[in-house]
């Protein structure tokens, strides 16, 4: 969509358009909202100063980057956001031109920039990336590494930092506290006089910041002009004009530039405005109720939050940590009544992990609690800091599996593969709600190492079986058969088990395993089988998934067994609704049944 020749009242009316396009389709196919009806304006302006059929336009997360989508070449398409076979709800260059980079993480955009600009740079081309973060984003590591040396390269660039004094959660922080107390940049005069005085205690090198805060580049900037880069703001994020005028002056400047935008969170949808965490991802809603579609139910989030909570009550050397993501991981509930044992150190999963591990030294027993696609993000600090030394922390890891609409970003199948072949790590798995109590239990009774252990997003498949405690490294025959044995994990479990009742029905008798354990296996009860053929349940890839541990098992014990797997294949997974991902992917119950008969004629 062209948009240049537009004025500013047709820019706004544009606006309104874009935000009601917003709330439809995301009150029907649910989605992130607030964050991104704050962008708007911020994303309108980035387009009308900027050429987005050359300029890199880099969204940090980019689950704010729905006016972009509708901008570019999605305006038609966009009811469909979030379905299989529609629109991505983050950036995707698969899916447009316009999208230059793929995204569902934090902090990665000025990384992207920096890389952008050095290859702008040696191509000698007259481009400039623009790179869009929020406040959130800020709280991590990976922005300040990348601004280092943006500031000490001079490539020009333009981040635009989109404050709402927000993350997903409250925000977090010396960072998020600095960026919240900045003010409308146009206002800032009238607080001269009572910053002269901080000014007057600064050392000599950064007396140079008072003539800088009498030219309008304030206080505010002094973090980002150390780091070598120019500073504009804060600019009102909601006024077209003084945006358009801002976003004109740092292209301009060819050099690298911070704009500083302040933003209300949920801008134009007033039951959404400001500081509400459940608004910022929302499953499909009434417009005007605002209530859910579809009753949530019961999830293994809130039986794990409940079941920690009562432990906590009894043991005092419970504590746990989240990284921006207390209401997501269950960890809210317990940061409210035990502030000085839980807490939120912002989108920081490396300090995350690292801070637990002197408190499991120390004798305490600190849960991770941690989305699996995140935990990736800590993986050197659980081998270097956790696991060489055998401290005891635990990994709660939520969102093991397919997690629908986020997809190839978010979908959690990769931990048993990179936790399996680290050593002093003990990684089990519940089947079903009360077993994950049981989880609970057995992590924090077992302090010889660290221990993982994953559970779905939303509700486990049912087993019909009584629940069991764990036992360090053993499994558990759910239904005995010397013929087809049905092995599941975690999830996987409950998948087996309806698999193993439509077979049934079908006059197919098959035996069922809850494996429990992936480190160590249950070595004895593996060599008791009398199945030769096994077919595996995961929510996993393939590869470096329960079917190859089992196969190399196996092998190694000379034992001959037909082992076929089925987790997911060597790919990311598309966004969408699990039940329809599931179909797509042939793991839904009835697929997988079929496909057992199918293998069994063979």
């Amino acid at each position: 969509m062209d948009i240049k020749n537009k004025n500013i009242e047709e820019l706004e009316e544009l606006s309104k358009e874009i935000r009601e396009k917003i709330i439809d389709s995301v009150s029907q196919n649910g989605g992130h909202l607030s964050s991104t009806l704050g962008a708007v304006e911020l994303i309108i302006g980035m387009h009308y100063v900027f050429d987005v059929e050359k300029d890199p336009f880099i969204f940090d997360v980019s689950h704010q980057a729905y006016a972009h989508k509708m901008l570019t070449d999605r305006w038609d398409r966009f009811d469909r956001l979030r379905q299989i076979d529609g629109i991505s709800g983050y950036t995707r260059p698969s899916e447009s031109k316009y999208d230059y980079f793929s995204a569902g993480h934090s902090s990665t955009s000025i990384s992207v920039a920096v890389g952008a600009a050095k290859a702008i740079k040696l191509k000698n081309e007259d481009r400039i990336p623009v790179a869009f973060i929020g406040d959130g984003s800020m709280s991590a590591g990976m922005a300040y590494e990348a601004m280092n040396e943006l500031g000490f390269r001079k490539y020009p660039a333009v981040i635009i930092l989109n404050d709402n004094e927000m993350s997903i959660g409250k925000p977090t922080g010396a960072i998020s506290k600095y960026l919240t107390k900045m003010k409308a940049g146009k206002f800032y005069q009238g607080f001269k006089d009572k910053f002269k005085g901080f000014l007057d205690t600064l050392p000599q090198d950064f007396k140079y910041a008072a003539k800088k805060f009498e030219e309008m580049f304030a206080i505010n900037g002094i973090i980002f002009e150390e780091m070598g880069l120019e500073y504009i703001g804060p600019i009102d994020g909601h006024n077209l004009k003084e945006i358009i005028e801002t976003l004109q002056i740092a292209k301009e400047l060819k050099k690298p530039v911070v704009v500083h935008a302040k933003t209300i969170k949920g801008k134009g949808y007033k039951q959404a405005e400001g500081h509400f965490e459940h608004w910022h991802g929302v499953a499909p809603f009434d417009k005007e109720t605002c209530k859910p579609l579809k009753p949530s139910g019961m999830s293994a989030t809130k039986v794990f939050s409940d079941y920690l909570l009562k432990k906590s009550d009894e043991n005092e050397k419970i504590v746990g940590v989240t990284a921006a993501m207390p209401s997501g991981t269950g960890m809210k509930s317990l940061m409210e009544k035990y502030p000085d044992r839980f807490w939120d150190v912002a989108i920081a999963e490396q300090h995350a992990v690292t801070s637990m591990a002197p408190l499991a030294k120390e004798g305490f027993r600190p849960f991770v609690a941690i989305y699996s696609t995140f935990l990736q993000r800590g993986y050197d600090q659980i081998i270097h800091d956790v696991c060489i030394d055998k401290h005891p922390v635990i990994f709660a890891i939520d969102r093991a599996g397919l997690v629908g609409q986020d997809g190839e970003t978010h979908q959690g199948l990769f931990d048993i593969g990179f936790l399996k072949i680290i050593p002093n790590i003990t990684i089990f798995a519940p089947r079903c709600f009360k077993t994950l109590e049981y989880a609970i239990d057995f992590a924090i009774s077992y302090t010889k190492n660290a221990t993982a252990f994953r559970y779905p997003r939303g509700a486990f498949y049912e087993v019909e079986a009584k629940p069991t405690s764990f036992e360090y490294g053993k499994g558990e025959i759910l239904k005995e058969s010397n013929n087809i044995m049905l092995i599941g994990y975690g999830n996987g479990v409950g998948r087996a088990w309806q698999v193993n009742k439509l077979l049934k029905k079908d006059g197919i008798e098959v035996g069922v395993i809850d494996l429990r354990f992936i480190k160590p296996l249950d070595e004895e009860l593996l060599k008791s089988i009398q199945a030769k053929t096994i077919f595996v349940f995961s929510d996993s890839t393939k590869i470096g998934g329960v079917g190859e541990t089992l196969e190399a098992f196996y092998v190694e014990n000379k034992i001959e067994k037909d082992i076929i797997s089925f987790e997911i294949e060597d790919k990311f997974i598309p966004h969408g609704q699990t039940k329809d991902i599931e179909k797509m992917l042939k793991i839904d119950v009835e697929s997988l049944a079929q496909r057992v008969k199918e293998k069994i004629k063979l």
